[in-house]
């Protein structure tokens, strides 16, 4: 079962969306709703974007990073998903001129996509530098590390929105099943 964290991105509902299409089994939870003793039931995660800044949003977001990687579990995180995780893996991000709409992006060969891509940015602040365990795998003319990718286990970073558009929309989909 996947839990879909809900940080109260306008866009959660097209994550959601795109899920229900699909044959995934999850349940989507706002940040605050989630105990730390329950996300042991759960088997993958996705990370929505934000609009605001919260201390404890980040707090509980970073624990449930941590404990992707400690029980070896699945995780994407989406704009602010994917900041967070380079956060709480040693990473750094800055504030960027605000990026919005279509993105090209060139990816290496990865699981979520291979080659050109075209994906919908939303964001004021990027991933500036990666933690030891992090590895770019993507990128656009904008932004080094469009997509992050743990270096052994299938935890993810989108800098962009994938649930914006049909080529992302792909992307969340291989991403569940993994």
């Amino acid at each position: 079962m996947l839990l879909l964290v809900d940080n109260g991105s306008v866009f959660t509902k097209d994550i959601s969306s795109t899920l229900s299409k699909s044959d995934v089994k999850f349940e989507q939870k706002s940040f605050d709703e989630i105990s730390l003793d329950e996300i042991r039931k759960y088997d993958s995660f996705i990370l929505s974007g934000r609009r605001q800044n919260d201390s404890q949003m980040n707090a509980k977001n970073s624990k449930i990073i941590l404990h992707a990687v400690n029980e070896k579990k699945k995780l994407l995180g989406i704009c602010y998903g994917a900041e967070i995780l380079a956060l709480a893996l040693g990473g750094t991000i800055r504030k960027s001129s605000v990026i919005q709409g279509e993105q090209e992006i060139v990816s290496n060969e990865s699981a979520l996509c291979t080659g050109k891509e075209t994906v919908f940015e939303s964001h004021s602040y990027e991933i500036s530098k990666l933690g030891n365990s992090l590895d770019s795998i993507a990128k656009s003319e904008n932004c080094k590390n469009e997509i992050v990718k743990h270096k052994e286990l299938s935890i993810f970073g989108t800098q962009f929105h994938p649930e914006m558009s049909n080529d992302g929309q792909t992307m969340i989909i291989k991403f569940t099943k993994l």
